[in-house]
């Protein structure tokens, strides 16, 4: 197989460890895939991504190598692979759009971005001329407007789209409808870590329903050290990420919960934590005979290599679906890593049904359930 042409957009933790990630694959043994739910994808392996084109706003970033960019302040994510090699890929700056919350200037460069004051590249000519086929997103949460922006640019340029960020592309009919009429694939929306704190939430809701247990009420509450938890300090930021989140949890009950019943979404920023997220997660509910049972649990996770398991799949499909030339949301994969797709499965049936896409079998997948719509809306006339 050949390689797979990846851009980025934000070299922040998750790019980092996406990068380390390709790297420590590349050069482990071939019976070394812990960490990985498929050794190959249509073929490729992690090390056939090559990182072709990076864009920031970062100045500790903008105008470095790759290479000593995703290690560059103020990324704090674990360094499991140092040997990431010189790429002769130069991280040109993106838009600043909306992709820094005012309140981060309040605090130490250290911890938040210190905005570069070099001009901003043009995205889609440098998409064209690093010979780019798949873009990834990994805008700040709450970057809705530059999360969009480099949906356009991927539509302008002609590659595959991978939207990690609680920002509704592949899941809004409108921008459906456009990389669909365009044939160029997409992924998305807000990527589901590997053992992270939705899939948790949402497999332990799934055995409640399956189960028998009625469960009255939930929350989850996540703290963390890194830019994402500082941005996320800014609740007028969060509107989306609230959206996905409880959603991924919701589409699992038979009855979903009232809005006053479930809670889930980032809590506090913790410095000290780094990359590393804590969940809280507490579900009340009752068992044979309406006798109460709580459940309790707290999940400790390096934050950034989590979503790396997902996205290294989600960018290798997008490039098979690129070879089999389709376009538009790509249903399976979305189910699979992200927690706002364009259709809820339950997760067994999203595997079964990636798996089936992965040999080539064809499809016949439902169209988008109006439960969606119900949970989306219920939450936005709570305000959250």
């Amino acid at each position: 197989m050949g390689k797979i042409k990846l851009a980025i957009a934000g070299l922040g933790n998750c790019a980092s460890s996406l990068i380390q990630g390709i790297e420590y694959y590349k050069n482990s043994d071939d019976d070394n895939w812990i960490g990985l739910m498929h050794r190959s994808v249509g073929g490729y392996r992690p090390g056939d991504i090559e990182v072709v084109a990076a864009f920031d706003i970062d100045e500790r970033k903008v105008g470095k190598d790759v290479s000593e960019a995703i290690f560059a302040p103020p990324n704090c994510t674990k360094t499991f692979y140092s040997n990431v090699p010189f790429m002769g890929v130069e991280v040109k700056k993106g838009p600043v759009l909306d992709g820094v919350a005012p309140h981060m200037a309040s605090y130490d460069d250290s911890k938040t971005f210190v905005v570069s004051d070099r001009e901003p590249c043009d995205v889609v000519r440098e998409l064209d001329e690093s010979g780019a086929e798949v873009l990834i997103n990994y805008m700040p949460v709450g970057s809705e407007e530059a999360s969009r922006f480099y949906a356009q640019a991927a539509l302008d340029a002609g590659v595959g789209y991978v939207n990690c960020m609680p920002v509704f592309i592949a899941s809004d009919p409108a921008w459906a409808k456009k990389f669909e009429e365009a044939g160029i694939p997409i992924v998305g929306d807000d990527v589901k870590s590997q053992i992270g704190a939705t899939i948790v939430h949402r497999t332990l809701a799934k055995l409640f329903n399956d189960r028998g247990c009625k469960l009255d009420r939930t929350y989850q509450l996540n703290t963390g050290g890194n830019t994402d938890f500082l941005n996320m300090l800014s609740q007028d930021r969060l509107k989306s990420k609230r959206i996905s989140k409880t959603e991924a949890v919701q589409s699992v009950l038979d009855v979903p919960l009232m809005a006053d019943d479930i809670h889930i979404g980032p809590s506090d920023y913790v410095p000290w934590q780094k990359d590393n997220k804590i969940c809280f997660l507490r579900m009340e509910g009752r068992i044979f005979g309406d006798v109460p049972i709580n459940l309790e649990l707290r999940l400790s996770v390096e934050d950034s290599p989590n979503s790396g398991g997902s996205t290294i799949d989600a960018i290798r499909v997008c490039k098979m679906a690129i070879d089999r030339k389709i376009g538009g949301p790509l249903l399976e994969i979305s189910a699979c890593t992200m927690k706002h797709p364009p259709v809820q499965y339950p997760d067994f049936v999203a595997r079964e049904l990636l798996e089936r896409f992965l040999k080539g079998e064809a499809l016949d997948l439902a169209p988008e359930p109006p439960l969606r719509l119900r949970l989306a809306t219920a939450v936005e006339d709570k305000g959250d």
